[in-house]
């Protein structure tokens, strides 16, 4: 899957060019229409071809042609089955096949013959390079699993250092102070002293583990005996802060698919309620006048003059306007902003107090409104009408 990064030099490399971009939705479920996403992408490609003969006065028909073949050929294996995954997307010009792959999200139906990648729908992949890690632990062991890329793995697990010996012949450890009048410690105490100290020494190795698989990105989902769930959570260092959700349902004995639909729901809602107060800041921002906008024609003036940081769409917005959407994302590409396709009850207050669209900003710009129709910015992302 393409990162950020990638995406954004895929597309800097296809500005200028007539390029096929294809997206299918490949999430199907009855065996009856397992063959119902390539229905789907045929009419499209005819409708598109049809479009295409009719304003056709530079002989684009041709290089259309040659782009769709190398598409048809990355689909053909799949012929009358179901895709392997939830979504599918490809890039090809006349010449070559730029990239084509199986998405782990869900992706929307849509072929694009223009000048330049249509890379809108793309983002809602984006979310999928964040590693998430988990861990299900009690006060013995700990179970890591990793989920990148839609695809999930266990770990080497952990241990505490549960052997403490055979206490039994201590009977009383007495304290060594020799007239303290305070009871000394019983070899039970002692041993339960012990387990705990080697249950914080494993808390310790699975933090620094974490640290090194998460990053500074990665999400963490903490799971196992609710008393464990607590005190990780209470215990764990603050440059986690934002990026742990609890879920003390997850229990040791959970298969590898299990996890899965529990990291899926917790990424889910760690994600929305980082994107709902990134929302609520961008448009405090906005309304003080500091380095924030709300609203399409206060974004796409920040765009202009390439003051975003990071570009917010709602996924509403980029269903019903794809090619606006689309010219924004490829002018924040351009400037090396960041994007974001915000859903749920982030995506609806976007939608209520910003239209879809809003954006944080660098450095604050001029008085004058611009418009992507007319500027520099938007000449270099053109983009024809659906």
């Amino acid at each position: 899957m393409l990162t950020h990064d990638r995406l954004v030099k895929l597309y800097r490399e296809l500005e200028g060019q007539d390029v096929l971009s294809v997206y299918v939705n490949g999430e199907q479920h009855d065996p009856a229409q397992r063959d119902a996403w390539r229905i789907r992408l045929d009419s499209g490609i005819a409708a598109l071809r049809r479009r295409i003969e009719s304003m056709d006065g530079d002989g684009q028909i041709g290089s259309f042609e040659q782009a769709w073949e190398h598409v048809a050929k990355e689909l053909r294996p799949f012929q009358d089955a179901f895709l392997p995954h939830r979504g599918w997307v490809a890039f090809a010009t006349a010449d070559r096949l730029w990239y084509a792959q199986g998405l782990p999200a869900k992706m929307p139906d849509l072929v694009r013959w223009e000048p330049g990648a249509r890379v809108a729908p793309y983002v809602r992949a984006l979310k999928q390079e964040r590693p998430v890690l988990v861990a299900v632990a009690d006060s013995r062991k700990a179970r890591l699993f990793e989920h990148v890329d839609g695809e999930i793995k266990e770990l080497e697990g952990l241990h505490a250092d549960t052997f403490v010996g055979d206490l039994s012949d201590v009977g009383m450890r007495k304290s060594p102070a020799r007239s303290s009048g305070q009871r000394g410690e019983t070899s039970s105490d002692q041993a339960q002293r012990l387990l705990e100290v080697a249950a914080e020494r494993m808390l310790k190795d699975l933090f620094a583990v974490l640290e090194e698989r998460a990053g500074s990105t990665g999400i963490v989902v903490l799971g196992g005996t609710p008393e464990m769930v607590r005190h990780m959570a209470h215990t764990m260092p603050k440059r986690f802060d934002g990026r742990v959700a609890q879920r003390p349902s997850m229990s040791m004995d959970m298969s590898l698919a299990q996890v899965r639909e529990e990291v899926r729901a917790a990424a889910g809602d760690l994600s929305e309620a980082g994107h709902l107060s990134l929302v609520s800041e961008l448009a405090d921002a906005a309304r003080s006048g500091s380095l924030g906008s709300l609203g399409p024609e206060a974004t796409e003036k920040a765009l202009e003059e390439g003051r975003v940081d990071t570009l917010l769409l709602s996924r509403s917005f980029i269903r019903e306007h794809p090619d606006y959407a689309d010219r924004c994302v490829g002018a924040a590409f351009a400037q090396g902003a960041d994007v974001e396709e915000v859903s749920g009850e982030a995506g609806d207050r976007l939608d209520r107090e910003g239209k879809g669209v809003a954006a944080r900003l660098r450095f604050r710009g001029s008085a004058e409104p611009v418009s992507l129709a007319d500027g520099p910015v938007a000449q270099s992302v053109r983009a024809v009408d659906s």
